[in-house]
């Protein structure tokens, strides 16, 4: 046979047995290799892309996460004093600044004070806003209104939200104890009683939380057919009925990652404590997040070493419940 006849894509190669075999003509492999080794159609080009793109999210995790928790861990381990922290040759403590931590007569108020404040501030930002997007799937002509008006505690700054309960919870000017007044009640010490101070953070982080909440959970409730709740109540079911066994266990995930988002955030919550009672009176109000900063820079000899202890056992906390919140999705999913 003549190879000539052939395409210019493959050639015939005769065997010494006398069989004809079709082989890829040299040309058409040498053209593929360079488009490979140039990068236009070559399987390595869509490895080089995502690579691309996971660059700059490595980058700025490195940075922006990993390269602080470095340094707060490395702040843990050594005593670093001012001029150590300036000089850079602190010693090497190992962990005697967690000895020292949990030996503080302070550790046990203030981590007793972080839990009731996360678990009271959870369960009633949850409750709340569950509430008002059930009751907001209602569609009436100030739904959107009211709606919107609900978002005004999220959207305003910190430092302007507990301003603002500092001046209405103040013992001689402020709104609360007016109205108490006027309705024939003694006037309370929000502030400055050590039996009132942490309810009154609480209470003040519980509206700025009641947002989010009330957002998350809305668009997770959009998303349950209406086709169940008209055959719940073509069975008889009423309004409970079809919240417990239709509502709530299909806003389960939603449920989760936003009481775990919520966990983290509160367990973090330092400014509104911080501005409202500083932690007082007589550590009262006091939890782990403002005590660390307290520690670190709230006075004229900081304990870097132990401040940075207190906040490294606050992010094992948030990662523990995080680990636990994987490990239950997990179990959902394969249930």
């Amino acid at each position: 046979m003549n190879d000539t006849a052939q395409p210019p894509e493959q050639r015939t190669v005769r065997g010494r047995d006398g069989a004809v075999t079709a082989a890829p003509s040299p040309g058409r492999d040498r053209t593929a290799r360079g488009r490979t080794a140039r990068g236009g159609r070559g399987p390595r080009s869509p490895q080089w892309a995502a690579w691309g793109f996971l660059t700059p999210v490595v980058v700025y995790l490195g940075v922006f996460y990993a390269y602080p928790l470095y340094r707060n861990l490395d702040l843990s381990l050594r005593d670093y004093t001012v001029r150590s922290f300036v000089d850079g040759d602190a010693p090497f403590t190992g962990f005697a600044n967690y000895r020292a931590v949990l030996d503080d007569p302070t550790f046990r108020p203030a981590l007793e004070h972080t839990v009731l404040f996360t678990a009271a501030s959870l369960l009633f930002q949850y409750g709340i806003g569950l509430a008002l997007a059930v009751f907001f799937t209602r569609h009436f002509r100030l739904s959107a209104t009211l709606r919107a008006l609900f978002l005004v505690p999220w959207l305003l700054p910190l430092i302007v939200s507990a301003s603002t309960w500092s001046w209405m919870l103040n013992s001689d000017s402020g709104v609360v104890n007016s109205v108490l007044h006027w309705v024939g009640i003694s006037p309370v010490n929000w502030l400055t009683s050590p039996g009132w101070s942490l309810v009154s953070v609480t209470v003040a982080n519980i509206w700025i939380g009641i947002p989010f909440n009330l957002v998350v959970l809305h668009s997770g409730l959009q998303g349950i057919p209406d086709s169940l709740y008209e055959a719940a109540a073509l069975d008889g079911a009423n309004p409970w009925q079809r919240f417990r066994h239709i509502t709530f266990p299909l806003l389960r995930p939603v449920s989760a990652i936003t009481l775990l988002l919520g966990l983290v955030y509160t367990l973090k919550v330092f400014d509104i404590i911080w501005i409202m009672t500083r932690g007082g009176p007589v550590d009262s109000s006091t939890t782990l997040a403002t005590w660390s900063y307290r520690l670190g820079f709230g006075s004229l000899l900081p304990a870097f070493g132990h401040g940075a202890a207190v906040g490294n056992l606050l992010v094992l906390i948030a990662l523990v419940f995080g680990l636990v919140y994987i490990r239950v999705q997990r179990k959902q999913a394969n249930a």
